[in-house]
């Protein structure tokens, strides 16, 4: 008779000893949750990004419609959409002199630089 009370008290301890740690593991959870979460964005994060998309597209809307360098000692040219596609349509009324044009402009763009002087040597 004296081994069932020390049974339950075996099975009681088992029982608390899980609960113990199902609790324990669920408030590591819920601080985990707690601290690795990231801030809502403030209403001054909002305003900071808005305007940078309007900079962003007014930089656009400014080089999309002027004239500009885009490698000047290459003599290469930003023009304004307009006159780039009426330049396009006018030179390509005749098709293999606006292919060899296109080529020869693509390969002056893409040249490489000449290469950098030999320095003289010390022992020469």
């Amino acid at each position: 008779m004296s081994s069932q009370p020390a049974r339950e008290r075996t099975g009681l301890a088992y029982v608390i000893g899980i609960l113990g740690s199902l609790l324990i593991v669920a408030a590591l959870v819920w601080a985990m949750q707690r601290y690795t979460q990231q801030p809502p964005l403030g209403q001054d994060r909002v305003v900071v990004r808005k305007k940078a998309l309007a900079d962003l597209r007014a930089t656009e809307v400014g080089e999309l419609a002027s004239y500009g360098w885009l490698d000047q000692p290459k003599g290469v040219v930003r023009l304004p959409i307009a006159d780039a596609m009426q330049l396009a349509l006018r030179d390509w009324q005749n098709p293999a002199a606006a292919r060899s044009n296109l080529i020869a402009r693509v390969e002056k763009a893409t040249a490489a630089p000449p290469a950098a002087p030999a320095k003289p040597s010390a022992f020469e």
